[in-house]
């Protein structure tokens, strides 16, 4: 399939699926690889008979929705982020939780594909701040969800080859992995505390109300305004006032949507308003 074709095709459908085009324009070679087979799969001459397809089976837009998800990840992404998230944000929750008498902080990684955010998450709680609390006795716990069931299989064994490894900060690969061949898996300390969940973001929430919630490109990177908005309105009603809001930081949240404030916008950290 030429990229002219497929790049014709995402921009019909993706609007349909209230997607933007935008933010798949510089991973559209991973996506046209996924409608490519599927075509190949349905036996069909190519992808304008695909598109009529999907003009004739409302069911098949489900099957091309299951293929647009991408999943790039490493641990310490972005390493200032990440270090605001332990040396700020972590920090102050874990204060207001201690002030409250909370013994568990909650978080929310949405999105967390193979488990590389939720872990740098734990791994920044437990070598950074958690020893800061020790008297307090509060802990941390994790919600990661996807909606992919084969990249959270391999977030729960915890396994990562070492180029995914390269960000974390000195000695982290010592102390919190193992090595078997070209493999680092996590020690089982630092699996625990992280329950993955297979979840759409856009039809279930949890149940819970969370001190800290990442949301980091997904959202307001691949989704649509009018969906952005009703996803994000949706999120505020399980972050506790106070509680940190995290994004991509090249993302930007939607403007008619209050309820948050700059914590530090620069880096795509946000907080929820005591009023909201």
């Amino acid at each position: 399939m030429k990229d002219i074709e497929c790049v014709d095709f995402l921009q019909w459908a993706l609007p349909q699926l209230h997607r933007r085009w935008a933010g798949f324009r510089k991973v559209r070679r991973t996506t046209c690889k996924r409608i490519e087979r599927r075509v190949e799969t349905l036996k069909l001459p190519n992808v304008q008979a695909y598109r009529e397809l999907l003009e004739r089976e409302p069911r098949e837009w489900s099957a091309l929705e299951a293929l647009l998800p991408i999943t790039i990840s490493s641990f310490y992404r972005d390493k200032t982020v990440c270090d605001f998230i332990g040396d700020v944000v972590l920090r102050d929750l874990a204060a207001r939780a201690a002030q409250r008498g909370v013994a568990t902080l909650r978080a929310w990684s949405i999105g967390c594909a193979s488990g590389e955010e939720p872990y740098t998450v734990m791994l920044l709680w437990r070598l950074r701040v958690q020893p800061s609390f020790a008297q307090t006795s509060i802990d941390l716990r994790m919600l990661a969800t996807d909606v992919d069931a084969a990249v959270l299989e391999r977030a729960r064994i915890g396994c990562y080859a070492g180029g995914t490894l390269k960000q974390l900060p000195p000695g982290w690969r010592a102390q919190a992995f193992t090595q078997t061949a070209d493999r680092y898996c996590l020690r089982p300390e630092h699996r625990a505390g992280i329950d993955f969940v297979r979840q759409d973001v856009c039809a279930t929430l949890p149940h819970e109300t969370f001190d800290l919630i990442l949301c980091r490109n997904l959202v307001f990177t691949y989704f649509d305004e009018a969906l952005q908005v009703e996803t994000l309105k949706r999120l505020l009603t399980r972050l506790r006032p106070g509680g940190g809001f995290v994004i991509g930081r090249r993302e930007t949240l939607p403007s008619d949507v209050g309820g948050l404030a700059a914590w530090a916008q620069e880096l795509g950290v946000f907080r929820k308003l005591n009023s909201s």
